[in-house]
């Protein structure tokens, strides 16, 4: 009689085991690109996205604003750090790689860093967004000094 209880107790503990080995490895995936652009909408909620790329690993998240200007996320845990990329505070390059850019924020250097991407197509656009994002100061024609 005490060998179907063991049995039954064994397989509660089993089933205990697998549930939770399954939700820690939920949990423990990787970034996810709605969850950065929910965080970027709670950060910025007047600016709508018109397009957005991940790097390869899916860390970072770069785009392209309504308005043609640029934002940026970098994954941080679960959550986001969202930037929304001034005129004239990025500096571009391309990677070594040729499928990156690698970039400095000259308003926040602690997000600086090479950014690859899956295609190098998609690293020029991504390159075209930050520094189309790039506004001139209005009222100075070309070509003369201000």
């Amino acid at each position: 009689m005490i060998w179907p209880i063991i049995i039954v107790c064994i397989l509660l503990v089993a089933i205990f085991y697998m549930k939770m080995k399954q939700r820690a490895e939920s949990e423990s995936s990787g970034p996810d690109a709605g969850l950065a652009i929910l965080d970027f909408g709670r950060a910025f909620p007047d600016e709508a996205i018109r397009a957005i790329h991940s790097t390869i690993d899916q860390n970072a998240y770069f785009v392209r604003l309504h308005d043609g200007k640029a934002g940026f996320m970098l994954s941080h845990g679960k959550h986001y750090i969202c930037h929304l990329i001034e005129a004239g505070k990025v500096n571009v390059s391309q990677a070594p790689s040729g499928r990156g850019v690698t970039v400095r924020f000259t308003d926040v250097p602690n997000l600086d860093g090479t950014y690859e991407f899956a295609t190098s197509e998609i690293a020029a656009e991504v390159s075209l967004w930050l520094l189309g994002s790039f506004q001139p100061r209005l009222g100075s024609p070309a070509g003369s000094s201000p």
